[in-house]
């Protein structure tokens, strides 16, 4: 075309890529830089509208040749982008081309979800999975793989949460098989250490449970930034495109796997979305149970205090939305302790129950693990068993393959010794089978589950998981009932209890609930003769509490009755107060007749510890033991003071 070869650059780095826009194409990007800086005069494909497929680069190009005069030519002939006609045409080429691209992908697409809903589609598996020789799934032949599957989704059912699995898995060193599913295939399957994301991948696979499923994500064309893989987004069980259960054998059920998505979304702890969330280290026992009984929000919980030590139920939905004061706040002490009352009381009559499956549990944890060990040593013998028959194969003189072959054989000869060795080290900390003296003291533990409860051993949330499985939430309400926190506990059972406690409150004149009933008490008791200790142990009897939840002192009587004006029964009646007790004590004014003095000078005597003396409450009169020694010894005293200070004047 009378062009010479030193001024033809040919681009092709965008061979193999699509013009559809959607992914980045260098070649073109080059060539529009080309153009954009006046070095191109003719640009020349096979077929123009082959060279974008999106109108948006399609006419990008054609509005720069025309800018700069530049040339288009295909197969058929010359374009001049600045004829108008030329220009029609050209821009009508490339609807073309797009139009007929998005025909090619619909049908594609549409053939693609045909064969998806026939469930003939060969998707990628996971690594418990396989396809047989006629293309049908069937469970991984490894009997390990299958093993260690099984003990994911037996260890969730016992644990109740992704982490805890991870963490399981992590400390007897037990190995996930992984297929990863990037690059050209056949995906061989790994070994890879316990991580989150590989155990919530096994619980969200819907593969696992036997169901063929097509369409779990979509393309999520906002979030995918340029150069990136296709950004994908989750799409909900009930949107899935197809979902055929039961198309192939699976780990576990239908109705399980939808249990294990219900509980791994309720472990989020999202309170304003209603989820419970896993249990946590604190010491509250409502977290994520508590609901309030004025908005029927879930309550988060808040620790104060020296060390976290005093966790308060509160319900910030209002404060959180709109800015306003708590809805409430519960103090959780006395709460969690009327609920794990009740909860002891529950399961009192199923306690030789739970003794004899804690024993069961322990030993087909064991069983499970000895499985598990078993499966990672005949794995590692039969590795370094082919090691050695591919160094037997080779011929000795090739040496520069023979000690390749022979340090692999090394190698895993090196493993198998290790794993022997781990393998005896876990023998030495977990024997196979209980001892009797270890399997009568679990059982008589298991019996007893208060002393199971209060065990420093016992973790916080190892008694929250243990109240999940019988309790679903618990409904607080302190503003129903004056002084009261009413409690409302919806078992799992669907059967609910009603429950009251006092409120731990600052004053007796600030929402004490039992305000009355106290005032009435006291006065019935005092008139009956009795002294304030003797009131604050009946108060205490009669399952009454003072204001602040704690049991009656006698200064708390002893206050109350001078904040009301209740004069003390004394021990002599309305009598005055006699020389000498009948127990042979003396009284004030006794004292101070016997020695000689004032009773002012008594009472001194009392707080410099020189006599000796009792007051059966406030307010009673004192009575004071004198021998007469003691008077003598006094007076003697008395004496000497007076000599010194006439001697003085």
């Amino acid at each position: 075309m009378g062009w010479p070869p030193d001024r033809v650059v040919v681009i092709d780095e965008d061979l193999g890529k699509s013009g559809n826009g959607q992914v980045e194409r260098g070649g073109f990007q080059r060539l529009i830089a080309e153009i954009g800086l006046g070095n191109a005069g003719l640009v020349v494909s096979l077929d123009a509208s082959r060279l974008a497929r999106n109108n948006r680069d399609w006419h990008q190009l054609l509005e720069l040749c025309s800018l700069f005069g530049v040339i288009i030519a295909d197969g058929e002939r010359l374009y001049d982008p600045c004829a108008y006609h030329d220009r029609l045409l050209l821009g009508l080429s490339g609807i073309m081309s797009e139009a007929e691209l998005h025909q090619i992908r619909i049908r594609l697409h549409q053939g693609e979800r045909q064969k998806a809903a026939r469930g003939e589609l060969r998707i990628p598996l996971p690594g418990g999975l396989a396809y047989n020789r006629s293309g049908q799934i069937v469970l991984n032949p490894d009997e390990e793989v299958q093993a260690r599957l099984r003990l994911v989704f037996d260890k969730f059912r016992e644990l109740g949460t992704a982490r805890r699995v991870m963490r399981y898995l992590r400390t007897h060193d037990l190995r996930i098989p992984v297929r990863p599913l990037r690059g050209p295939g056949p995906h061989e399957l790994v070994w890879r250490d316990a991580t989150i994301a590989h155990v919530h991948y096994i619980l969200h696979n819907p593969a696992y449970a036997g169901a063929y499923v097509y369409g779990r994500r979509r393309i999520n064309a906002v979030r995918q930034g340029p150069g990136s893989h296709r950004a994908t987004s989750k799409v909900a069980i009930d949107d899935w495109e197809v979902c055929i259960k039961d198309a192939h054998p699976g780990y576990i059920d239908w109705e399980e796997f939808m249990v294990n998505q219900r509980r791994l979304a309720d472990n989020t702890n999202r309170y304003e979305a209603g989820h419970r969330g896993a249990p946590r280290k604190g010491i509250a026992l409502l977290q994520g149970l508590a609901v309030c009984g004025q908005c029927g929000r879930r309550m988060t919980v808040r620790y104060s205090g020296p060390d976290s030590a005093c966790p308060v139920y509160c319900c910030l939905a209002d404060r959180n939305q709109t800015g306003s004061s708590l809805c409430q706040e519960v103090r959780a002490p006395a709460v969690d302790e009327l609920v794990a009352q009740t909860l002891l009381k529950a399961l009192e009559p199923d306690q030789i129950a739970i003794a004899i499956a804690a024993l069961d549990e322990i030993a087909e944890e064991t069983r499970s693990l000895e499985k598990q060990w078993t499966l990672r040593r005949e794995r590692a013998r039969y590795d370094a068993e082919r090691a050695r028959r591919q160094y037997d194969t080779v011929e000795p003189e090739n040496r520069l393959v023979a000690r390749t072959l022979e340090k692999a054989w090394e190698d895993k000869l090196r493993l198998v010794d290790e794993i022997e060795q781990e393998y005896r080290r876990w023998r030495d900390r977990e024997p196979l089978v209980l001892q009797t003296q270890d399997h009568a003291a679990l059982q008589q533990l298991a019996e007893n589950l208060p002393a199971i409860w209060h065990s420093e051993t016992t973790q916080p949330e190892d008694r929250k998981r243990i109240l999940r499985f019988i309790v679903q939430e618990v409904v607080l309400d302190q503003k129903k009932i004056r002084g009261q926190v009413a409690i409302r506990i919806l078992w799992q059972t669907g059967a609910t209890s009603q429950h009251q406690i006092q409120r731990r409150v600052q004053s007796y004149d600030r929402d004490y609930g039992e305000l009355e009933l106290v005032r009435e008490r006291i006065t019935q008791l005092n008139a009956a003769g009795d002294m304030d200790r003797q009131i604050a142990k009946k108060l205490n009897d009669e399952g009454i509490r003072s204001a602040r939840g704690r049991p009656f002192t006698y200064e708390n009587v002893w206050l109350l009755r001078h904040r009301w004006g209740i004069p003390t029964a004394k021990i002599n009646g309305v009598a005055a107060n006699p020389t000498r007790w009948p127990d042979g004590t003396y009284s004030v004014q006794g004292a101070a007749a016997a020695i000689g003095v004032t009773a002012q000078t008594i009472f001194d005597y009392l707080a410099q510890g020189l006599i000796n003396g009792r007051q059966s409450t406030k307010g009673q009169p004192w009575q004071i033991s004198l021998s007469s020694d003691q008077i003598d010894q006094l007076q003697r005293r008395l004496q000497r003071t007076r000599r010194s200070r006439k001697g003085a004047s």
